[in-house]
């Protein structure tokens, strides 16, 4: 491929090629279910998967133009490991998004009696294995669900997905970085740069 080939691929990303790569956001692990093996680029040597960089960049973009049809008070963000809560916090911060970094509250979507129910439309999570209640709560109620996929992933509960590696901070912290400013973008928000450190969980 010429240089300026390679040149026009990087120009249409997001964000450039070398902060993708540096933020791991194309590593899979070494299990690989059935549906999420189209998204899968190559295996190393050591058994580890690469996802497609292009893919989760189009997904991305594809995942930001669908929450932008909806209001802040509409998204439900949930967040169940960790290593996300810093970068998920912060989308709810610059988005107006409801946000559960931690313990997702069973019930919370689903029952009316509580004090603390609410109606999203559209649910994104970060992973639906630690986030299964929240799933388990989008079936339920009948809401779309859009789901940060690893290699490991199923997607029988997946409405629409982001390949990704959904386990490691910088990836999840780029990944909802990308999401909040491509979503303040289409709703004609977005007055500066966010901040990256934000979303990092350094």
């Amino acid at each position: 491929m010429s240089d300026d080939k390679e040149m026009v691929i990087e120009e249409q990303l997001l964000v450039p090629m070398e902060q993708y790569l540096s933020s791991g956001v194309y590593i899979g692990t070494k299990i690989r279910t059935k549906q999420m093996m189209p998204f899968v680029y190559k295996i190393n040597p050591q058994g580890l998967s690469t996802l497609n960089l292009s893919e989760i960049d189009r997904r991305l973009r594809m995942v930001a133009k669908i929450l932008s049809k909806y209001n802040p008070e509409d998204i439900l963000v949930v967040c169940r490991r960790e290593n996300g809560w810093k970068a998920v916090k912060a989308f709810g911060k610059y988005t107006g998004a409801k946000v559960f970094a931690g313990r997702y509250p069973a019930g919370i979507i689903t029952n009316p009696a509580l004090a603390t129910f609410f109606e999203p439309k559209i649910i994104l999570i970060a992973d639906p294995y630690p986030d299964k209640n929240a799933v388990r709560d989008s079936q339920i109620s009948g809401i779309p669900l859009i789901a940060l996929c690893d290699t490991n992933n199923t997607l029988e509960t997946v409405d629409y997905l982001v390949p990704c590696n959904n386990k490691g901070t910088k990836s999840l912290g780029l990944i909802f970085w990308i999401l909040a400013t491509q979503y303040l973008k289409e709703k004609n928000l977005l007055q500066k740069e966010l901040s990256q450190d934000e979303f990092m969980g350094e």
